[in-house]
């Protein structure tokens, strides 16, 4: 074993792996093991893969990397443990650690697309300006179902096929909407990167969810990506520097609340105070975990501060996905159940195994197709059962995952955001039909 090899973990407080006592409780909530029935692709076969390797006692081979790398850090384990163990803080610091001693390669998917284009929300706007001309013309619907789609390279041509009905560009929201009616909380709205670009509809219905209930919304301009592209993918430098920017930007101004709807990102942001605790400065570890305090997902903002009940009727079926890193990451379940079921005219219908990941992932169903089309596949015909006509889900990889599995199945089902539908209610206005 070499001594990058040796390193490989050695920033993890041990403690963290004997935490585990592998009763194997959370083998059934594992995504990846539901599929596979591969003791290593388990959350206890993982912890014990890397206490091994960092007891020196196994190798970081190919076989071992490659049963990590499988993980979705979807957390499912956390909330299934009765002994607490933390899996998100075992893996994630491994897997930094793994990919810092692993040789490099020029990945030009990683360099330009993930790293470059992803995390900018000025590029990545840009870049889908022919996407949206494209589906206009009904050109991007034949190139997906004529399968033209698979001549591009693997990861680029399941970006083609992940991409949703973009409609026209929306401007961007102003730097500070007031509130209606008496003022009940001043919040910063975080707009992400890739959420901004593609559903930026929702940051807008987000923004008049909370005017409508007394907010004061701040939209700092500063703000950047959450830097969770970069943490998940080993890149922990580039992730540190824009949670340094975030936190400088969105608490410039006394606020009750950093308001997010994108689960991955609010999970990242409440991730902010334990990361990165040698790195920086400690007015930069302060200012990150003032932030991780202050953030939280729009449902349990809203549930917590008493929402103002909608009026506009929806009648409709829906039934509710749970985004894995709100559900698990955050631990927040029964706050968008309790919104959407004030909705007047809208039947909620439970979701079997709703809390099992849909494929997603961050970027997993791109870099991991395979196991994201099992995993898809698994969650569409839970949705099928449920006879709704709309998913709602609160996540916007989950919310292209379960669009594109319907799609290429020719599944005539429409995909939301909570507050999607909640701000139709306020607006008295119907859901839109596949056609509009």
């Amino acid at each position: 074993m070499n001594q990058r090899e040796q390193n490989v973990g050695a920033s993890i407080d041990y403690e963290r792996f004997l935490d585990c006592v592998h009763c194997g409780l959370c083998t059934a909530a594992c995504p990846t093991y539901v599929e596979l029935g591969d003791e290593n692709d388990s959350p206890r076969g993982r912890i014990y893969l890397m206490r091994n390797v960092v007891d020196g006692r196994l190798e970081m081979s190919p076989e071992v990397r490659r049963h990590l790398e499988l993980c979705l850090d979807c957390r499912a384990c956390e909330s299934a443990c009765p002994s607490g163990v933390q899996y998100g803080k075992l893996i994630e610091p491994f897997r930094i650690d793994m990919e810092a001693g692993a040789p490099k390669t020029a990945d030009w998917f990683h360099r330009w697309i993930l790293f470059g284009l992803f995390p900018s929300r000025g590029r990545l706007s840009w870049s889908l300006v022919p996407a949206r001309l494209a589906q206009q013309l009904g050109l991007h619907r034949a190139f997906v179902r004529s399968g033209m789609w698979k001549w591009l390279p693997a990861r680029l041509g399941r970006l083609v096929t992940l991409l949703p009905r973009l409609g026209k560009r929306q401007r961007e929201l102003p730097g500070r909407l007031p509130a209606i009616g008496p003022r009940r909380a001043k919040v910063a709205l975080f707009l992400g990167c890739v959420a901004d670009a593609m559903f930026r509809p929702t940051h807008w219905a987000t923004a008049r969810v909370l005017q409508e209930n007394g907010c004061e919304v701040v939209i700092p301009r500063q703000q950047q990506c959450c830097g969770a592209i970069h943490f998940h993918a080993g890149n922990a430098d580039p992730a540190r520097r824009l949670a340094d920017i975030n936190a400088s930007s969105l608490l410039s101004e006394n606020i009750d609340a950093v308001i997010v709807n994108v689960a991955g990102c609010g999970a990242m942001l409440k991730d902010y105070d334990h990361l990165w605790h040698s790195d920086g400065s400690a007015d930069d570890q302060t200012a990150r975990e003032s932030l991780a305090r202050k953030t939280m997902d729009i449902s349990e903002f809203l549930d917590q501060l008493g929402m103002i009940p909608p009026t506009g009727e929806l009648p409709m079926k829906v039934t509710y996905h749970d985004a894995c890193h709100l559900a698990h990451a955050q631990q927040v379940r029964s706050q968008p159940r309790n919104l959407l079921r004030q909705i007047p005219g809208l039947e909620l219908v439970e979701l079997t195994e709703s809390e099992i990941c849909c494929g997603a992932a961050g970027t997993y169903n791109i870099t991991e197709p395979e196991m994201a089309d099992r995993l898809g596949a698994r969650k569409l015909e839970n949705i099928r059962r449920t006879g709704a006509q709309v998913v709602v889900t609160a996540n916007a990889g989950c919310l292209l995952q379960i669009a594109r599995q319907a799609s290429m199945k020719g599944e005539p089902i429409s995909i939301a955001h909570p507050v999607d539908l909640l701000d139709l209610s306020y607006r008295r206005e119907p859901f839109p039909t596949q056609d509009d």
